[in-house]
């Protein structure tokens, strides 16, 4: 089972578009058995894999989400016959996936992980690893959607994962702040002994024959840190990806055989390099 953390420190760069997509490639065209994790607090993934409605009775009836994961308190709960209670919290392996479709499972996530404080010495940005090891031999790949700022949730996706990915927009601002995402992501390798590595960078949103994006490449391209991480394939701008993704709807399933191509490379480039480094 392989982890991978899809960071990126800067809002708007497509990093859940492009982890869902390659999630639904892995599954629709290599047949494996995906699980993906949200760890957002703001649930952008988990938006765009349930509709309202199944997110509604989802929590209505108390089924599982990235809450069940870091928060083993007590949970005062109300029934209708022995009124108040406390419910003891889930084994971690007791936790149930939401079912996307076939092969392809989600941990939602939820706006909660903001109530939740995270006190130092408490041992929580270790409980996602934790959870993980219990699903050890059910699934091929682990994709884990990260927020756009430092925080335990992002280092106990980092703990978690074998390796992580950088989306990122061709523009100057994005491509700024990868230098400082770096040295992030390196002090926790540090601080917590991490053996995580860069699968590489995907530059999204691209508009093809600009000024911007030729000016981007050349600049990686140059760069002896990023040179050879950048992946040869991109995610085109495409206005109508946000608006379908939130009708639950996967690029595969679109009408835009570029779009469809370029999803596919750039999920057989991820698998490549994940086999080279074994």
């Amino acid at each position: 089972m392989k982890i991978i953390s899809f960071i990126n420190m800067k809002g708007g760069v497509a990093k859940t578009t492009l982890s869902l997509n390659i999630a639904d490639c892995l599954c629709s065209r290599h047949e494996k058995n995906v699980l993906v994790i949200d760890v957002d607090p703001q649930f952008n993934a988990t938006q765009c894999l349930m509709s309202g409605e199944q997110y509604v009775d989802h929590i209505e009836n108390q089924r599982d989400t990235i809450i069940n994961v870091f928060d083993r308190s007590l949970r005062p709960t109300v029934g209708i016959v022995n009124g108040p209670r406390e419910a003891a919290p889930k084994n971690l392996e007791d936790i149930e996936p939401f079912e996307v479709k076939d092969n392809y499972d989600l941990l939602p996530g939820s706006l909660d992980l903001y109530r939740l404080e995270m006190a130092p010495g408490e041992g929580r940005e270790n409980r996602l690893k934790r959870y993980l090891e219990t699903v050890e031999g059910y699934y091929d790949f682990v994709i884990i959607d990260t927020p756009p700022t430092p925080s335990v949730w992002m280092t106990s996706a980092l703990i978690s994962s074998d390796y992580y990915v950088i989306p990122v927009k061709p523009d100057p601002i994005s491509l700024t702040g990868i230098d400082l995402l770096y040295g992030i992501i390196n002090e926790k390798k540090e601080n917590f002994g991490l053996n995580i590595k860069c699968l590489g960078l995907v530059f999204t949103i691209v508009e093809e024959n600009t000024i911007v994006y030729r000016k981007a490449k050349e600049n990686l391209a140059g760069n002896k840190r990023w040179k050879n991480l950048v992946f040869n394939r991109y995610l085109p701008k495409r206005t109508e990806v946000a608006r379908h993704q939130l009708n639950q709807q996967f690029i595969l399933s679109s009408n835009d055989n570029g779009l469809k191509q370029n999803t596919v490379n750039i999920t057989n480039e991820f698998l490549s390099r994940i086999k080279d480094d074994e």
